[in-house]
């Protein structure tokens, strides 16, 4: 009796262990892919990435960062926007953009370091991105943390960090709902300030002799002796001068 007591524990016992295994498998994070390491090998396998895939290759920035993960031990952090983040821009945003302005999108969206989410807590803002390197003033990145939410901002999006999609210590892949849109690219040129008025000039022109004319109204009006509506001067003196004259002579 007591040896099937027992019997029946110890098959209780492999029952539980082999559910408990069979648990923790199933918890497990799913194994990146096999070889080095490849960043678009893994947003492939976690699906939703086509348009920022895309760039990646284009912009040959997927390959920087696998020959910097795979020669190096310094480490990469990576933003990733969904395709439905990339959805939201205004139709022909990236179309419009340059190849150079395509390139430095992208690499604001790495950091040259890894940083777990429990890092991001300890951070100092702004945080340094690949495009920061040469201008960081044009590329600011910050982050605010509540709990395990991480928050991102760029000055003109606020996006926050809704997925983990791949950590190994060395690359931390994040999945970001907004593209983060840095200021040196999308924010909005100043309006040119208004021309200044033009100096007031005065009007020196002479004026015309029908201005000078009497009828004109003017103090500098001339005696016409000539003409036929005017006193003749010549004439009463010539006339005054004959009278006494004649007076004279009788």
């Amino acid at each position: 009796m007591m040896s099937c007591l027992v019997f029946s524990l110890s098959l209780l016992l492999i029952f539980l262990h082999s559910c408990t295994l069979t648990l923790a498998q199933t918890s497990a994070t799913v194994p990146a892919p096999s070889g080095p390491t490849n960043i678009t090998k893994i947003l492939e396998k976690a699906g939703q990435f086509t348009t920022f895939i895309r760039l990646l290759k284009t912009t040959q920035a997927g390959d920087q960062i696998n020959t910097q993960l795979n020669n190096s031990k310094q480490g990469m952090t990576v933003f990733a926007p969904t395709d439905n983040a990339f959805s939201s821009l205004k139709a022909g945003t990236l179309n419009s953009l340059s190849s150079q302005q395509q390139v430095s999108l992208v690499q604001f969206h790495l950091l040259p370091n890894f940083i777990s989410i429990s890092q991001f807590q300890t951070v100092s803002n702004p945080l340094r991105t690949q495009a920061g390197d040469t201008s960081p003033g044009d590329f600011p990145l910050n982050v605010t943390t509540l709990g395990n939410q991480v928050n991102v901002s760029t000055g003109i999006v606020d996006a926050t960090v809704a997925n983990t999609i791949y950590t190994d210590g060395e690359l931390a892949v994040y999945q970001v709902d907004k593209v983060l849109q840095p200021l040196s690219i999308f924010a909005s040129p100043a309006p040119a300030p208004a021309p200044a008025p033009a100096p007031a000039t005065l009007n020196l022109k002479k004026k015309s002799p029908a201005a000078l004319s009497p009828s004109s109204g003017s103090d500098d009006a001339v005696v016409d002796d000539s003409g036929a509506g005017g006193v003749n001067v010549h004439g009463v003196a010539v006339l005054g001068l004959g009278v006494f004259l004649f007076v004279f002579w009788l």
